[in-house]
């Protein structure tokens, strides 16, 4: 079993997982992307994005080098990474090389901590495959319990563990705290890149608070 077989009742079986849908981010501000990223958006918009690697490459990593520049060496970016939590329990990807459609085209942002191996887990990008968020959020929620075995095993023990499934046009947001996954109420949409750069730094922004 891998993350991707999950679904929402299988993690609720086996992990006593309970989901709720609830505002997540209610105060945020838009914050104005620079003039590389709308450029960069703009060329998007006028290709046909037909894969998700497509749109990983002319979509989210430019959202993704936008957090980046403006969070200095705070985090860095994994793709296509297997996070091995507990292959017991499932919590496993699917290795390399994966069947063609469970290619490990996802991203996984972690503590920069100047280590070559993956730190420690703060966000889960899950790409949305069929251009489908409902697809993605059983896997990006498996990730994210995931990631929170693998942080403890590390002796990390964080709260709040968010994701995020995205067919790149659309955003849907979530947390993990404790066993309870919240789905964000709304769904953020490209057209509203203000408002997808704010709630990621509002994320940054609380691990900045909670992480030494």
């Amino acid at each position: 079993m891998a993350y991707t077989d999950f679904t929402l009742a299988d993690l609720e079986v086996k992990f006593g997982l309970t989901t709720q849908i609830k505002p997540l981010f209610p105060a945020t501000q838009p914050i104005a992307p620079s003039e590389n990223l709308e450029r960069a958006l703009q060329r998007a918009e006028k290709l046909r994005l037909r894969t998700e690697k497509a749109k990983s490459e002319w979509v989210v990593v430019p959202v993704l080098n936008e957090l980046l520049d403006r969070n200095g060496d705070f985090f860095t970016v994994y793709s296509g990474e297997s996070l091995n939590a507990d292959s017991e329990k499932g919590l496993n990807g699917d290795g390399w090389p994966a069947p063609a459609d469970r290619l490990p085209c996802d991203f996984l942002l972690a503590k920069e901590t100047g280590s070559i191996d993956i730190s420690f887990p703060i966000i889960q990008i899950v790409e949305a495959k069929k251009n489908d968020t409902d697809i993605g959020i059983p896997q990006c929620a498996a990730q994210l319990i995931g990631a929170t075995f693998f942080n403890n095993r590390k002796g990390v023990v964080l709260q709040k563990l968010f994701g995020c499934v995205t067919p790149g046009r659309e955003w849907v947001f979530m947390c993990l705290e404790d066993s309870v996954l919240t789905l964000d109420t709304r769904t953020y949409y490209l057209i509203e890149i203000a408002e997808v750069i704010a709630v990621f730094q509002h994320i940054m922004d609380y691990y900045k608070r909670v992480l030494p």
